[in-house]
């Protein structure tokens, strides 16, 4: 009989650190350890998720290492630049899954620029299908390891919507745009006024445009990955008035002389076999309520002859496939699971 796996799960009480327990909750393979928070150390977790009944009486205790030792797995779900001293206290051994952005990065000078602190270092990342230009994907380099830097979820629609492309050389890397749509959980439980639902609800808003997007040197560090030897893109995200869900549309110059049906093509053998991301049949267009409690990614292409441009629309949920589905997916590939084991591909609709 298998032993079971313990996760403690740090910052239990945000958005991405329930939504890792929802899903933990339906792991065959895992008993849920310590549960901690920071502001809301001392509260039960359902005061902060009346939606997963079975832990509603736990108490969040407060996010120290000391809490989070002995565990087989630690998922760090706190806020930017909260991740570095909580890991550097853990064993070795430990799988650590950290959901926020300190470790994906591996330019330091990068993260410096967009995140204004010291590089905190980078582990490798949780992105199982990205393309890797040599061969490969990145799942055969999560095999064994025990730290995991999980992607940004903005980072994950623009990927897996254009990699195809990149790797196949149908597509000119060097100019791309990307608009998304966002769901609200993707900003967090803080109170601030363009938050509140009087401000959003009925209203659609752009932010951090021009460049200044800190996913924006993620999505370039995929893309070199997969191929490309330069990427330059524009990436501007809206917020929308839904709770869940990305809806991001890519577009990039075609390469001359590229066929239609060779873009097809790319998309279609790059997805062939991945049991989470699912090329669309022709004319169908990905919904982002198709993907809403599931770990995948929708994702359709096409060619805009008239402009010359190849188009991409990919719809996750920003709190599954965008963040804890993803962390879940990486530690099973880490730990020698299954790599779909505990991950739903139905979504909940309408």
């Amino acid at each position: 009989m298998r032993m079971s796996v313990s996760v403690a799960v740090a910052g239990a009480s945000g958005y991405a650190g329930g939504e890792v327990l929802r899903l933990l909750l339906a792991h065959p393979e895992v008993e849920i350890g310590a549960l901690t928070a920071h502001r809301n150390a001392g509260d039960t977790v359902g005061t902060h998720h009346p939606h997963l009944l079975p832990l509603a009486d736990r108490v969040l205790e407060p996010t120290e290492v000391d809490a989070l030792v002995g565990h087989d797995v630690v998922v760090l779900a706190l806020p930017h630049g909260a991740s570095g001293a909580i890991a550097a206290g853990l064993p070795g051994d430990t799988l650590v899954l950290d959901c926020g952005a300190d470790h994906r990065l591996t330019d330091a000078a990068a993260w410096e620029a967009f995140y204004g602190s010291p590089h905190a270092g980078s582990w490798p990342y949780g992105m199982p299908e990205l393309i890797l230009g040599g061969g490969g994907r990145q799942r055969d380099r999560l095999a064994g390891v025990r730290r995991v830097a999980v992607p940004g979820c903005n980072v994950t629609a623009v990927t897996l919507g254009l990699q195809p492309g990149v790797a196949a050389g149908v597509v000119d890397p060097t100019d791309i745009v990307a608009v998304l749509a966002n769901g609200y959980s993707g900003a967090g439980k803080a109170l601030k006024t363009h938050l509140l639902a009087s401000e959003g609800l009925g209203a659609a808003l752009p932010y951090a445009v021009g460049g200044v997007h800190r996913h924006i040197p993620e999505i370039e560090q995929n893309l070199r990955a997969a191929g490309a030897p330069e990427v330059r893109i524009s990436f501007t995200p809206t917020l929308v008035p839904m709770s869940r869900g990305i809806l991001a549309t890519t577009t990039a110059r075609l390469t001359p002389g590229v066929s239609p049906e060779h873009v097809r093509a790319a998309w279609e053998d790059a997805y062939a076999d991945e049991p989470f991301v699912h090329l669309l049949p022709e004319g169908r267009w990905p919904t982002t309520a198709a993907a809403v409690g599931a770990n995948t990614a929708l994702v359709q292409v096409a060619v805009d002859a008239r402009a010359g441009r190849v188009v991409t629309v990919t719809a996750i949920d920003n709190l599954v496939k965008g963040t804890a589905g993803a962390a879940v997916q990486s530690m099973n590939l880490a730990l020698g699971l299954p790599e779909t084991l505990g991950l739903s591909t139905v979504g909940v609709a309408p």
